[in-house]
């Protein structure tokens, strides 16, 4: 994975719970509707919705990526406590992969949040996850759970609702 210079420019979120996000996405897309959502990114926030949904459902679903090679796996295994404790760095891309990663897609917001409840949900339902990570390898339920709060906080930082 290599980390392009990318917008410094996001709002910093932290989520406790599963709940905070499905909130904060809820938010942004009514601000949405109304149009009232500032992009601190490249992304619209159907495109950081339905991102985040179809990582979370790669886990369930299987992955489109061959793990990494075991020595990124070990580094990576090294900081992902770091990650799922202060977040997730911005700016990374999967080199050789359109677009630097998966999932993104531009799609309208109410269908990205409809798809970014689901997968969610289903994460809270501890339902088990059969596919292990291509970057992390195997993770408990709990980190999984943390890693794509990370993840969402991430995405969703880059969308500002400019009304309230």
């Amino acid at each position: 994975m290599t980390k392009s210079s990318g917008l410094s420019q996001r709002r910093t979120l932290r989520f406790d719970t599963i709940d905070d996000a499905i909130r904060e996405a809820e938010r942004i897309a009514e601000a949405d509707r109304r149009g009232n959502v500032k992009r601190l990114g490249n992304w619209s926030p159907g495109q950081c919705m339905g991102h985040v949904a179809t990582w979370i459902d790669y886990g369930y679903n299987g992955y489109p990526m061959k793990p990494l090679p075991w020595v990124l796996r070990a580094f990576l295994g090294w900081r992902v406590k770091k990650y799922l404790k202060t977040g997730m760095p911005s700016g990374v891309r999967m080199p050789g992969v359109k677009d630097g990663t998966f999932g993104v897609e531009d799609m309208p917001t109410t269908d990205a949040l409809d798809r970014y409840r689901r997968a969610f949900l289903r994460l809270k339902s501890r339902e088990n996850a059969p596919y292990d990570s291509p970057a992390f390898g195997p993770m408990s339920h709990d980190d999984r759970i943390a890693l794509n709060l990370r993840h969402a906080e991430l995405h969703l930082g880059f969308l500002e609702v400019v009304d309230e």
